[in-house]
């Protein structure tokens, strides 16, 4: 069988075995030497598993509509056997079609009329093709008997009692196989179905015994009759099911995607804003404790599940990572009794690249960390085995097929007509028909990911966006880097089609602000890196969004003169960035608050205070709330406190005063907030990702390796046809020859083929190691090498002479 299955691939075209290797791209990983080493891999249970998982769940019925057919003496079905199974339930023409699927990938082969299944599907599938079970004379001779009298069948079946018929029904939907006991003790209706032929017990074999007793199996023949207003093999499905939704039209989808692309980036800043002011504890288990995930959720506005996932795509994207808490001057009590984290998850250093790019390039580098992240967010606020929640970063939320799941799901989104917007149930119906093994224990992942691709954006009001099918479908440029920089760091000159499509949607940043009169500033859309950084600092957010409000106070403009504005600097701000006239009240502030600040100078004494103002240090000294300072009068203009100077500048600060560190030569010390960053990580990206399978092959690359295994099979069957004396020299010393003798001997041969013009056998070592054999026509002999013509490929060989074993002339 072997034997004519690689006859079978030897005698296809070029142009067909090209087909099943694109069909079948693992066969050629690696390439094998020869058409019957193909032969072995395409039949191997590994192969055979990845061919079936990337079927239909209609190519799968005819391919178990294949198997039952069988006969048990050849064991070999036709296509009219096959046409037989399934009249009623499925159209000729489309079953045709799926067994020219099944033969294009070799897993049937053979002619028409007498096809044989590959013997690895028995291997790799359920052993009860169609969820029918064994024929009865396999199973018991009694039932045999019994099935071999139809009428007497059917009269049997038909007076089974109500119990009894409610476990034929389960039995014949399959599998067809159930636990003969429950605790010990037969259930009546089994009883009387065993006691009547109807059901076999059988053993499970190969297995442990099992804790309820042994296995009960109905046989085939009775799951047939059980089943004769479904057909045999049941309902059968040729075309996969449509999602049924209302159709959006295009722009209101993208709008609604755009819309939810700012939000997403604006929560994943907000998230690492809140992680910088308050890190988070490691867990000694790996992963962000429960409280921290809570408070940053609840800083951020987020419910948790979208905080888990943003927090699960900034690790992802390198915006996020640990550091040691020693290494920041900051411990971080974790909630558990262990005491001092020993790590925190802090911002890193490409947080703040991230930050200066565009949102839409922003929301790139999130899209396809998410995209290529083996992590399913879903699970967490699950429980894992030993019922202990599963955290966020948690490695119990890993998940080696996430990015597949991902990828299934977008390309099902991606093939409906645009503006389809599908419920997930659908979605998951639909990916169970077109690859059912594959779908098999992966629907909370494809859950996952329609949840995901809403959240972030690809998806807007359900339907996938123009530009999220431009992200799915890899339209990036090659090492195009998410945060700008190309693989060698230097700025990547092209922007992905997704970003441009997604630019086009999102409103332009702007470099303006509108000041009210009760001291809110209005940002009329997303603001420039340059004006974001300005807010930041004179003013607090109210209401972030398309157009985000910030309210300009005391303590803001105070932290502004902090940093090392002067006055003059922020009425110059103002005026530049307002498009409406700066309330009067605005300036009043301002000024107000520089004329104080600085009246107060503090240093280290511990700590010091002085002013020039004789009745500003009177009134802190008699400010009872500032007894805990225990100052002390050392001169009309000078104060001392044992504090350290940062609790007595806050201190002063929370009492109302505005008192400025300076140094020891009396200038003025600017604050400006220390930020701490992880050190920085190399972002997941898609390229990065486990790929779903073997790289397709086309054109001059599939010819290639079409041509290279047919050259290896030529050699191979006329190494197979070459001498004996010639096999056995590269295999071992010729008997009565020394290895000097029989190189001379060669020499002496191939000399004579080059004045004949003659075909000779050459037996020769290459620079693996590996011993050849090859019929040629030597062309010229020397400078130590042979140069012969091989006629059948038509080309110029080459030989190092002192790799030439043997030669012998043709018969």
């Amino acid at each position: 069988m072997a034997t004519a299955f690689a006859d079978q691939l030897r005698s296809l075209s070029d142009d067909a075995l090209g087909a099943l290797i694109q069909l079948r791209p693992d066969l050629v990983v690696p390439v094998p030497s020869d058409i019957s080493a193909l032969a072995v891999r395409a039949q191997s249970r590994g192969s055979v598993a990845r061919c079936l998982d990337m079927l239909d769940e209609f190519t799968l019925a005819v391919l178990d509509a294949a198997r039952l057919s069988r006969s048990e003496e050849t064991a070999a079905t036709s296509l009219t056997q096959i046409l037989a199974l399934t009249s009623g339930a499925a159209e000729d023409d489309d079953v045709r079609v799926a067994v020219g699927r099944l033969r294009a990938r070799f897993l049937l082969h053979g002619p028409e009329d007498a096809m044989h299944v590959v013997g690895a599907v028995d291997e790799v599938t359920s052993p009860y093709p169609a969820g029918l079970g064994r024929p009865a004379d396999y199973l018991d001779p009694q039932a045999a008997a019994l099935c071999a009298d139809r009428a007497r069948l059917r009269r049997t079946v038909l007076a089974a009692p109500a119990g009894a018929r409610a476990v034929l029904d389960r039995l014949a939907a399959g599998p067809p196989v159930g636990a003969l006991s429950s605790g010990g003790t037969v259930a009546e209706p089994v009883r009387w179905l065993i006691d009547n032929h109807i059901l076999v017990p059988v053993s499970e074999a190969g297995r442990a015994p099992r804790a309820d007793g042994e296995l009960v199996e109905l046989p085939r023949e009775v799951g047939l009759l059980l089943r004769r207003e479904s057909g045999p093999l049941g309902g059968l499905r040729p075309f996969p099911p449509v999602p049924e939704g209302p159709v959006r039209d295009a722009k209101s989808v993208d709008s609604a995607g755009a819309g939810q692309v700012m939000e997403a980036v604006r929560s994943a800043e907000a998230l690492l804003e809140a992680l910088a002011a308050e890190p988070a504890a490691v867990l000694k288990a790996g992963g962000l404790g429960v409280r921290d995930h809570k408070r940053l959720a609840r800083t951020a506005g987020l419910d948790e599940a979208a905080a888990a996932l943003l927090l699960e795509v900034v690790h992802a994207a390198g915006l996020m990572g640990e550091a040691d808490v020693a290494g920041t001057g900051r411990g971080v009590t974790t909630s558990r009794a262990t005491g001092t984290a020993d790590e925190i998850f802090l911002p890193t250093g490409s947080y703040d690249l991230w930050r200066a790019l565009s949102t839409a390039r922003r929301w790139e580098a999130l899209a396809n960390a998410w995209l290529a992240m083996s992590r399913q967010p879903g699970l967490i606020g699950q429980r894992d085995d030993r019922d202990r929640p599963i955290t966020v970063l948690a490695p119990d939320a890993e998940r080696a097929g996430a990015p597949q799941a991902r990828r299934e799901v977008l390309t099902a989104l991606a093939d409906l007509p645009p503006g389809t917007a599908p419920k997930p149930d659908d979605v998951v119906a639909l990916l169970a028909w077109q690859a059912p093994r594959r779908a098999r224990g992966r629907e909370a992942a494809h859950r996952d990911a329609l949840a995901g691709a809403a959240t972030l954006g690809l998806t807007g009001l359900g339907a996938l966006t123009s530009y999220g099918r431009l992200l799915h479908a890899g339209d990036e440029h090659d090492d195009h880097d998410p945060l700008g920089a190309g693989p060698g760091g230097e700025r990547a000159p092209g922007t992905s089609d997704a970003v441009r499509a997604l630019d086009g949607l999102l409103p332009a940043p702007v470099d303006h602000v509108l000041v009210q009169a009760d001291l809110s500033v209005v940002v009329p859309g997303p603001p420039e890196p340059e004006l974001a950084a300005e807010l930041e600092v004179v003013a607090e957010l109210e209401s972030a969004g398309g157009a985000s409000v910030h309210r300009v106070t005391a303590a803001s403009v105070r932290r502004a003169l902090d940093v090392g504005y002067a006055a003059t600097d922020l009425h110059s701000l103002f005026r530049r960035r307002s498009r409406t006239p700066v309330p009067q009240a605005l300036t009043y502030l301002i000024d107000d608050a520089a004329r104080k600040h600085g009246g107060l100078r503090a240093g280290s004494a511990g700590s010091y205070l002085r002013s020039d103002d004789e009745a500003l240090v009177a009134e802190v000294l008699a400010d009872k709330r500032l007894a805990t300072l225990a100052l002390r009068r050392l001169a009309p203009t000078v104060l001392v406190s044992p504090l350290q100077l940062p609790r007595l500048l806050g201190a002063l600060r929370d009492a109302g005063f505005a008192p400025v560190a300076e140094d020891s030569a009396g200038a003025a010390v600017l604050s400006r907030p220390k930020v701490r960053r992880a050190a920085s990580r190399t972002p997941v990206s898609v390229r990065m990702a486990e790929p779903a399978g073997p790289p397709l092959l086309a054109g001059p690359r599939l010819a290639g390796v079409v041509e290279q295994i047919r050259r290896g099979d030529i050699a191979t069957r006329a190494a197979r046809r070459a001498p004996v004396s010639v096999r056995a020299a590269n295999g071992q010393s010729v008997p009565g020859l020394t290895s000097v003798q029989a190189h001379s001997q060669a020499m002496a041969v191939l000399q004579q083929a080059v004045r004949d013009k003659a075909r000779v056998w050459v037996g020769y070592v290459d620079t693996h190691g590996a011993t050849l054999s090859r019929l040629v026509r030597p062309v010229s002999l020397s400078a130590g090498y042979l140069r012969a013509e091989d006629e059948r490929t038509e080309t110029l060989h080459t030989f190092a002479l002192h790799r030439v074993t043997a030669a012998v002339l043709e018969d």
